[in-house]
């Protein structure tokens, strides 16, 4: 289901998420190559952290099987994300607070939608996020 609901280009959805994981194999394979917690290496996080962490964010809306399917072959992107979070909390929850109600609204959505159809979907509790 689309996020905001409307339907979407299958061609443009491919093309965006080769895109995305091109974007997120250089991050892993080279920003967070060596042993820093963060992308230029370092112990704390910087600006670059703080501001790319915000648009790698937006994934959490999806669905888990989808987010899963995106972001789970970058262990380390999932890493620097919780290290990212832990360094900037309690901030970093505030920041992403409406992100992630809107991901349960859109959840609540899906459930509502599985339960007018007769209930068939695999579906049976609202998806936690990961972080």
């Amino acid at each position: 289901m689309p996020v905001i609901g409307r339907r979407f280009n299958p061609e443009a959805v491919a093309e965006g998420e080769k895109f995305l994981s091109a974007s997120l194999s250089k991050i892993e394979s080279f920003w967070l190559k060596d042993k820093g917690q963060f992308l230029l290496g370092e112990n704390k996080p910087s600006i670059a952290d703080l501001s790319l962490v915000c648009d790698i964010m937006q994934l959490e809306v999806l669905d888990e099987a989808d987010r899963d399917r995106l972001l789970g072959p970058y262990k380390k992107v999932e890493q620097w994300i919780e290290n990212t979070r832990s360094a900037a909390n309690p901030h970093f929850d505030e920041v992403h607070k409406i992100l992630l109600k809107v991901k349960e609204k859109r959840q609540n959505l899906m459930l509502k939608g599985a339960n007018n159809e007769g209930g068939g979907s695999a579906m049976k509790k609202p998806l936690l996020s990961r972080i």
